[in-house]
């Protein structure tokens, strides 16, 4: 299944229904008077995350969400029904904006937000309604209130636990199939994956949501390569694991590239525990290892992992860490927050 994380929606209401104009007319009725009924409201749009989805692919092919109209009331004092909403399912993680793709109307971070976006027209008032002691056959009737519509941008950003960045064939994608039972494509040329990917990792007691993202290169920003937009994937991630190819010549440029295009991307990436990672140390001699390791560390300030994604060496090491990092976030999120103490009723 195609992966698509951005969808442009057009969606509309339902109108309510029509009041009715109606009058008993029983034979042996002796006064008869209105009885036409009211209409009924029109349906209402709403969102829902939902389990199961990760993708926006169902929008690719339906772009018009509409919700049904309420029916017109009738004679004998009968309401018109409502009409049926019309609900969008997205996968947790969707944020819904404006047309002009910056304005935020909702956020569904987790499966079952639910969220009202255009509520139905109301249904007119049949003349039933306006009877009175002083105007006993009235002969009008409201009309339904049409429906609302709209143009929605609806983005996607997966909810990871740990975001896999680095440049292309930083060997994120073997990472990935090594740790999880992940099947991505792998390959000895660039730009191998095309979208995010998602494996869970079980270390211990801790199970997380690892992110495979799009190698980034110099001037993602401004669009070379595949850009930076799927960094938005990484917005929600609690820790960011840096790939670094230890064959490469220029180790600390490359770890400097990317944390340029994280910067330029902003959101608040910058700020996220990154643990950095030398790759691929199975094809390193053990001489310039060691240069390669203190040359790293001095660009990144802090300590550099040493890992192999084809054997395997370093690799629980790196997972461990993640488990930590992730499990004392979510005890932190889970925390009461504290009442403050001045507080008096």
């Amino acid at each position: 299944m195609r992966f698509l994380d951005t969808a442009k929606v057009y969606i509309r209401s339902g109108n309510g229904g029509n009041g009715c104009i109606s009058f008993r007319r029983e034979k042996f009725i002796e006064y008869g008077g209105p009885n036409g009924g009211n209409g009924g409201r029109g349906g209402d749009v709403l969102v829902e995350a939902v389990d199961n989805l990760n993708t926006l692919i169902d929008y690719r092919y339906q772009q018009h969400v509409t919700a049904k109209n309420g029916q017109h009331g009738m004679g004998k004092e009968m309401a018109g029904a409502y009409g049926d909403d019309a609900v969008m399912k997205v996968p947790p993680g969707t944020q819904i904006y404006e047309e002009d793709g910056e304005t935020l109307i909702c956020d569904l971070a987790a499966v079952g937000d639910r969220v009202l976006l255009l509520k139905g027209g109301n249904g007119g008032f049949g003349n039933t309604h306006f009877k009175s002691a002083t105007n006993r056959a009235p002969r009008h009737a409201n009309p339904g209130q049409p429906g609302e519509e709209k143009t929605v941008i609806l983005k996607l950003k997966l909810i990871a636990d740990v975001g896999l960045i680095g440049l292309p064939n930083a060997g994120k994608s073997t990472f990935l199939s090594r740790v999880s039972e992940a099947r991505p494509k792998i390959a000895d040329y660039p730009f191998t994956t095309l979208a995010p990917q998602l494996g869970v990792v079980r270390v211990d007691e801790t199970d997380f949501v690892l992110a495979d993202l799009p190698g980034l290169i110099e001037g993602a920003h401004e669009g070379v390569g595949l850009g930076d937009k799927f960094l938005g994937h990484a917005e929600r991630c609690n820790a960011i694991l840096h790939l670094i190819d230890g064959t490469e010549s220029g180790i600390s440029d490359a770890y400097k590239t990317i944390r340029a295009e994280l910067a330029a991307y902003g959101h608040g990436l910058m700020d996220k525990p990154e643990i950095v990672a030398l790759n691929k140390i199975d094809a390193i001699p053990k001489t310039a290892l060691a240069r390669k390791r203190a040359a790293l560390e001095k660009a990144c300030g802090h300590e550099v992992l040493l890992i192999s994604g084809v054997s395997g060496e370093g690799v629980p090491d790196v997972l461990r860490l993640l488990a930590r990092l992730i499990a004392e976030r979510r005890a932190r999120d889970r925390s009461p927050v504290k009442a403050a103490q001045d507080w008096t009723p």
